[in-house]
């Protein structure tokens, strides 16, 4: 049985393990291998506990999908991140910053039911609608926020990808896309 709700602090490692796997799988063939390779849960666990998710007053949201006790997916949303730096807020825009679920539960509708769940949470923030980045080369999540409503509006960054040794990261294009909570 699925069931949606916040993140709690226990959390992190179980939150960690599928972003990484939904990278690995996702991002095939998008980012480079060895990026995808040394991607580390204990670490973006941490990173996690040391930004405070899970804190009710952390500017963002996360919502965990749990399918009989094991974590299927997340979301995250909040306000918008102008030039996406989580220091630099605009509280005028929501923002869905993540959805990311387990390889097994593509196509099962956990990653619909986050959606709706996030959209939910925007509404309940004030929002009337609400912008978030993808990779323009990632088209499974393209047509799956396209399939939901959500339209590019025109606006590109480049998502830089660190790599080891100091080299220069890899620039990966990002489009931007919004969709409406009131209609």
């Amino acid at each position: 049985m699925l069931t949606i709700r916040r993140e709690e602090p226990d959390d992190a490692e179980a939150i960690a393990r599928v972003h990484i796997h939904g990278w690995q799988a996702g991002y095939a063939g998008i980012m480079p291998d060895e990026v995808l390779n040394r991607l580390n849960p204990r670490a973006w666990a941490q990173r996690r506990r040391d930004l405070g998710t899970a804190d009710p007053d952390h500017p963002f949201t996360t919502l965990v999908a749990e399918d009989d006790g094991l974590v299927a997916g997340f979301t995250t949303f909040g306000p918008y991140r102008n030039n996406q730096d989580r220091g630099d807020l605009d509280q005028a825009h929501g923002e869905l910053l993540a959805i990311y679920l387990e390889p097994a539960y593509w196509g099962s509708g956990v990653g619909r039911t986050l959606l709706t769940a996030a959209r939910a949470g925007l509404a309940e923030r004030g929002w009337t609608g609400y912008r978030l980045w993808v990779l323009a080369d990632n088209a499974r999540a393209r047509r799956f926020y396209e399939r939901a409503g959500h339209s590019p509006d025109g606006e590109e960054s480049a998502y830089p990808v660190p790599l080891a040794g100091g080299r220069t990261p890899v620039l990966l294009r990002e489009l931007r896309y919004t969709a409406r909570l009131d209609d």
